[in-house]
């Protein structure tokens, strides 16, 4: 295995190979359906080449490339099943690992970083990587006190590889456009390359990280490990096992699923109010669901099923603060209050609010009711107790918003994204991307009830005067489902 191609032009060319590979088979599938082959038949093998060369070119060259593939992979529930089914198994690679660097190479950077003595630091270090991502690749150690950590470790070079591959990407950002259908890819890679710092600067990590250990250390239904040691390209945290969320994607029962997708929609809700952080990174591979034995303990090997092992119930284990949205006062109130608003089929109210937000530019006049009835279907999950995510139903929503003859694709394109809420935009997207995968039954109005700051109005506030709450819920005690 050679180290992470590093050199500008190699990677260049490899991104750059890309496109002419789409307009190659596309060729290619035509000259096959005019020898009178079987247009389906044709478009399924072409889909299938396309997606094998994007996610070998996106997980070898790890960097900024890997980053977009695993943004992409939350989304792959809004393709259709058709087209859905050959990039599945590839993306769901690059959620749980990739290519790792060599044992030469991590040595080197753990004797640069730890000392040359670094061993002694450890009881134990496996060479062997236990996980690959995009920027750094996790080693299972002991620590010299004797507890299991995970030591993350980043490539050489991962910073330049970022910003050059997320500049690369971004120049044919049309030609991936339709790998997402109703998904303006550009935003996401501009977005994704301001978070290039904060995803190297291991020391802004360990402090995200130590923030959500020690607000969530007496949670019954939420896991955070804490932070052992961080010095320069080197973060080593408390190990934890459970099941990979990709895991419980592929085989898990359903008692697994709607106890993950619960717990993921709680904890994405719940942290900003308690922490003050948004993680941003929801993808699969981030999460473990943690079996909790009748004694209230975290029983972290990977077996358990819903009972018959003993196991009383979940908890999520939550990994990888390297990306996270500072949100001093919780989740903005105007989110929860327009909402609200929604749901109560109040089109003026919801349009002003709207546009006092920067939703809708100051140059553009939009019919309230137009627009109520293009957010009704999108905040379905929240009109009734309880909803379930299904792929059909997040195909149904990017279906109705990337056709181009339907009103709310007219109506989508007139509305802004103010930058304030492009990040919590991405990881509301993405979490329900992944609710989708786990085809989870979810509380999710419980959730917003309780955590989303506008969505309740307070006893003495006047809803006719349309006054927004101007105080975030008070932190509720952890509670377990």
């Amino acid at each position: 295995m050679s180290d992470l191609p590093r050199k500008a032009v190699t990677r260049t060319a490899k991104l750059a190979a890309l496109p002419l590979g789409f307009a190659g088979r596309a060729t290619w599938g035509l000259g096959k359906r005019i020898v009178g082959e079987s247009a389906e038949l044709v478009g399924r093998e072409l889909q299938q080449r396309t997606a094998d060369q994007l996610f070998k070119v996106l997980g070898e060259l790890k960097g900024g490339a890997m980053k977009f593939g695993q943004a992409l992979s939350v989304f792959e529930s809004a393709l259709p099943e058709e087209i859905a089914g050959p990039y599945r198994a590839a993306l769901t690679k690059l959620q749980e690992a990739a290519p790792p660097m060599p044992t030469r190479t991590v040595h080197a950077v753990l004797g640069e970083r730890l000392g040359e003595d670094w061993r002694e630091l450890f009881l134990e270090f496996e060479d062997k990587p236990s996980a690959a991502a995009s920027i750094g690749q996790v080693h299972r150690g002991v620590w010299h006190d004797g507890r299991e950590v995970a030591v993350k470790v980043q490539y050489p070079g991962a910073g330049e590889a970022l910003l050059s591959d997320l500049t690369q990407l971004s120049r044919f950002s049309r030609l991936l456009g339709p790998l997402i259908p109703g998904m303006d890819i550009k935003p996401l890679l501009a977005e994704l390359r301001d978070r290039v710092a904060e995803e190297l600067d291991y020391a802004l990590e360990a402090e995200a990280q130590r923030a959500h250990a020690e607000e969530f250390a007496d949670d019954p239904d939420v896991l955070v490990p804490d932070v052992v040691h961080q010095c320069e390209q080197v973060l080593v945290t408390e190990w934890i096992d459970g099941i990979p969320l990709s895991e419980v994607i592929a085989d898990g029962t359903e008692e697994q699923r709607d106890r993950a997708g619960q717990l993921l929609a709680r904890f994405l809700f719940s942290g900003p109010a308690r922490t003050g952080l948004l993680h941003a990174d929801p993808h699969p591979g981030n999460f473990r669901l943690l079996p909790v034995t009748p004694d209230g303990e975290s029983d972290e090997g990977d077996e358990g099923d819903d009972g018959g092992d003993g196991v009383s119930r979940w908890r999520l284990g939550v990994l990888d603060f390297g990306t996270v949205d500072r949100l001093p006062g919780g989740l903005p109130a105007p989110i929860g209050h327009s909402l609200r608003l929604t749901l109560d089929d109040e089109a003026e109210a919801v349009y002003e609010l709207l546009c006092s937000e920067g939703f809708v530019k100051e140059s553009i006049e939009l019919d309230p009711e137009a627009v109520l009835d293009y957010l009704l279907p999108i905040i379905e999950p929240a009109r009734v107790a309880d909803f379930t995510f299904t792929r059909g139903w997040m195909r149904s929503q990017a279906a109705r918003i990337a056709d181009v003859r339907s009103p709310a694709y007219q109506l989508g394109k007139q509305l802004n994204l103010p930058p304030a809420y492009l990040l919590i935009h991405r990881v509301t997207l993405s979490t329900i991307g992944v609710l989708c995968q786990l085809n989870a039954t979810v509380r999710l109005r419980e959730e917003l009830e309780e955590w989303l700051p506008g969505f309740v109005l307070d006893e003495d506030e006047d809803e006719d005067e349309g006054v927004l709450p101007t105080t975030r819920p008070s932190r509720a005690a952890p509670r377990s489902l």
